[in-house]
């Protein structure tokens, strides 16, 4: 299983706007992704209650997985884009 960890760079964290570009950015990956906060229960991050319901706040570490063969590009954009709190996901890594 590929993950990577990485620190919430959003202010406010996971909810509203940045929970919803996250969301859309899991969903068109084309592969199976899970968010976890810490080491807590994964959820499915193309879920926008589920990624709500982590209650993630910005500053803290939270981990993308995924068994997907190609999953590997797919995280590294999610990361990044988790990390730098940017508004759309980036269109290279």
């Amino acid at each position: 299983m590929a993950e990577r960890r990485v620190t919430i760079g959003w202010a406010e964290g996971l909810h509203a706007r940045p929970a919803s570009i996250f969301v859309r950015a899991a969903t068109a990956a084309g592969v199976p992704i899970t968010i976890a906060k810490g080491d807590g229960t994964p959820v499915n991050a193309a879920s926008m209650l589920a990624v709500l319901g982590l209650g993630a706040q910005g500053g803290e570490e939270v981990v993308l997985a995924s068994d997907a063969d190609d999953a590997e590009v797919a995280l590294d954009r999610l990361a990044k884009l988790v990390a730098e709190g940017l508004e759309e996901l980036p269109e290279t890594v």
